[in-house]
């Protein structure tokens, strides 16, 4: 097992209409290897909010054809020793490019408009929402908020 990060380095927004989801990055497998979702840190970045919000964010499982377009990112192996990593990466500060099939709900998680909320999936990945190798499908990640354009960063950490 190998572990990644998968992080943007932008500020991504929520949609401009309260309460309306954007599709606004996947993580794909590539052709010889599972990619797992095993880490995400979720932070608000709305400083000098005047009124209490949140940010959720839901991963969904596209099952018939994966996500694309996008800002690709390269995922960064935790341990230099490790391969380069087969699953790709993209994300877009609005929307990107929505798979077909679907979506199944993977994850939901949330935290509040300036604050930080992690998840880690169990040691095992037991728990953790995975898309088999060479599998046509993504997970993407999905963000809402009941405020107009809330401002947040993400960083997936993943396994192969």
């Amino acid at each position: 097992m190998m572990y990644y990060k998968d992080t943007p380095g932008a500020t991504q927004t929520t949609n401009a209409t309260p309460n309306t989801a954007n599709d606004c990055g996947f993580i794909k497998p590539g052709a010889t290897r599972t990619v797992w979702l095993r880490a995400v840190n979720l932070q608000g970045k709305m400083g000098g909010a005047t009124s209490l919000s949140n940010i959720g964010v839901r991963f969904e499982k596209w099952t018939t054809t994966a996500s694309s377009a996008g800002t690709a990112i390269t995922p960064s192996p935790d341990d230099p020793g490790y391969q380069a990593a087969v699953h790709t990466a993209a994300f877009s500060a609005t929307t990107v490019t929505s798979g077909t099939g679907g979506p199944t709900l993977q994850l939901s998680l949330g935290c509040g408009v300036s604050s930080y909320s992690p998840w880690q999936a169990l040691a095992d990945l037991g728990d953790a929402p995975s898309v088999a190798a060479a599998a046509t499908q993504s997970i993407d990640w999905f963000n809402t908020s009941p405020t107009a354009s809330q401002n947040f960063e993400i960083q997936l950490g993943t396994a192969e």
